[in-house]
């Protein structure tokens, strides 16, 4: 019976062994489960605060977009504004002139405040960007000039600008409006419109 018991023995050992380390996996799976699951629930509040700042940002970014084309609707409304106020004293002008006229006063006076009205014009204009293209004995250039005839010169030479029907006008480097001038064909060319 010694060896029976032996074995007995051994097999209630083996399941003692078995036991323990049972409850030790148990333990160990309990805390990495418990591990986990802190880990999960720091993971999802940290989840959370990202798409809380995410939906900020939207909505702080949906406001700029607001703003901005609001900005934009009242720059392009009001963007002459400066350029307008500048004018009015032009137009107060001419229409102290008209009055002067409708009065009867003499027309000396009349003309004087026209010069005074256009020189006043002129420089609001510069004030702004607005410069005369010098067209007169220059160069034709089709970029600057529109010719609207061509005449036979002996003082002129060829392609040269010896009469300006209407001033054009540049802002800054940009072309508003073309001169619209007559340009010497030379002592041979003849005389024919373009």
């Amino acid at each position: 019976m010694g060896k029976d018991q032996e074995n007995l023995n051994t097999f209630s050992d083996l399941d003692d062994q078995d036991q323990e380390k049972s409850e030790a996996d148990q333990s160990t799976e309990g805390t990495e489960l418990e591990e986990t699951r802190k880990t999960l629930a720091a993971r999802t509040e940290e989840a959370k605060t990202f798409q809380d700042k995410y939906i900020r940002l939207a909505a702080e970014f949906e406001n700029f977009k607001r703003l901005a084309q609001k900005q934009k609707q009242d720059y392009s409304q009001f963007a002459n504004e400066s350029l307008l106020k500048e004018l009015l004293p032009i137009v107060d002008n001419l229409e102290r002139a008209l009055k002067c006229v409708q009065e009867g006063r003499t027309t000396d006076g009349l003309v004087q405040g026209v010069e005074l009205t256009l020189k006043q014009f002129t420089e609001t204009l510069a004030k702004f960007g607005v410069k005369p293209i010098a067209s007169l004995g220059a160069s034709f250039d089709p970029a600057r000039h529109q010719a609207v005839a061509r005449q036979e010169s002996k003082t002129a030479s060829e392609n040269t600008v010896i009469e300006e029907c209407q001033k054009g006008y540049q802002l800054h480097d940009r072309i508003l409006r073309a001169a619209m001038v007559v340009v010497a064909t030379g002592e041979n060319g003849g005389s024919m419109e373009s």
